[in-house]
Order: structure tokens, then C-alpha cells, then sequence
């Protein structure tokens, strides 16, 4: 099994797509305080990105998913809302847990392929259940608009992971586990928050 294959296994076993919280946004059935919840909490996940790729000295990156923050912060507008500190306990451990896997170049690897293999998916995804269930101001939609296409990231990061001793690899794929299973459980607060029954 390739390295890339070990990644995706561990992703697959949380896959964001799969979620009820993605699902339901896809279908048009989140309500607009559901998707405020999301931009405010998720937000502050979101603001983490750019340590991970300081850590790893890639400054040009790191300042694209800065103005990449400044896009989700017009999400959060459009939901006339802003992006704060996470309140929910699972966001706030996956802001915790980022900060720390993003801390040390094999683990910032592994946690930042977790997230940013899904994205292009997620975002097309969320682009489409944005216009075709909600009227929503237009800046809710560059950010997904971004990521919809944006495969770059983590082809580089493939390639870095590929460029590890083993060792470091064996921690770069528990991180993948890891961030994958933190992504799930936030977005499973906020989908409890306003969908549970």
C-alpha cells in the first residue's frame, strides 16, 4: 500500500462528506442559525491553518490560507455573524489538537493532509448546497469558491510526507487519524447543536 493509500484509509475512515452535518447542508436542510454556528465556531479552526504551514517554512503558503482566513471571515459576515473562540467542547479540542499537531513539522504534515485532502470535495459541495438551497449574500460563497479547485496543497504536502524517515511518517499518518477524527467530532457538536432530535 502506498503512502498516499495509507493516508486516504485513515481519512476514509472519518470522510467529511459522509457526514450528516455536510449531508444536511448539501440537501438544503440546515437552517441559516446552523450555518452561523458553523462559520462562527469552525472560524476559529480555520485561523489555526497558517501556524501549520510556518511550521513547516512554507511562508508563502502560510500567508495564502492568512487571506484565506480574511475569506471565511466574509462568510461569517454574510451569516451576519463573526468568527470568535470556539464554545463547543469539540471545536474547541480540535482547536487545541491542531495547535498542538501543528506544532512539529511531521505531525503539521499529517494534520494538515487530513483537512486538506477533503477540501476541494467539501467546498464544491457546500458551494452547490449554498446556491441552490439558500439566498445568501454572495461573500458567503469565495471561500468554498478557492478551495473547490485547490488540489495544490496537498500535493505538496504528499510529497513532503514521501520525503520522511519512516519514523516520521508513522507519525505523520496518526496525525492524519487524529485531525480526521477531530474534524468529525466538531462538526458532529455543531450538528447536535441544531439537528438532533
Amino acid at each position: 500500500m502506498t503512502l498516499q493509500e495509507q493516508l486516504n484509509q485513515r481519512i476514509e475512515k472519518k470522510a467529511l462528506l459522509k457526514h450528516p452535518f455536510y449531508q444536511a447542508w448539501e440537501s438544503g436542510e440546515l437552517s441559516v442559525d446552523a450555518l452561523r454556528t458553523y462559520a462562527r465556531e469552525y472560524g476559529a479552526f480555520i485561523a489555526t491553518m497558517p501556524a501549520g504551514w510556518e511550521t513547516l517554512k512554507d511562508a508563502e503558503t502560510a500567508q495564502e490560507e492568512r487571506e484565506h482566513a480574511e475569506l471565511w471571515q466574509e462568510f461569517a459576515a454574510g451569516l451576519d455573524t463573526e468568527v470568535g473562540a470556539a464554545e463547543l467542547p469539540a471545536v474547541s479540542k480540535l482547536v487545541a489538537e491542531s495547535g498542538a499537531l501543528f506544532a512539529k513539522p511531521a505531525t503539521a504534515l499529517g494534520a494538515l493532509y487530513a483537512f486538506e485532502a477533503q477540501q476541494p470535495e467539501t467546498a464544491k459541495s457546500k458551494l452547490e448546497g449554498l446556491r441552490a438551497h439558500y439566498s445568501l449574500p454572495a461573500s458567503t460563497e469565495p471561500y468554498f469558491e478557492v478551495h473547490s479547485a485547490n488540489h495544490h496543497e496537498a500535493a505538496k504536502l504528499l510529497t513532503a510526507i514521501n520525503g520522511l524517515s519512516s519514523e516520521e511518517q508513522a507519525e505523520a499518518l496518526a496525525a492524519c487519524e487524529q485531525m480526521s477524527a477531530a474534524l468529525w467530532d466538531a462538526l458532529s457538536d455543531i450538528y447536535d447543536k441544531h439537528c438532533s432530535m
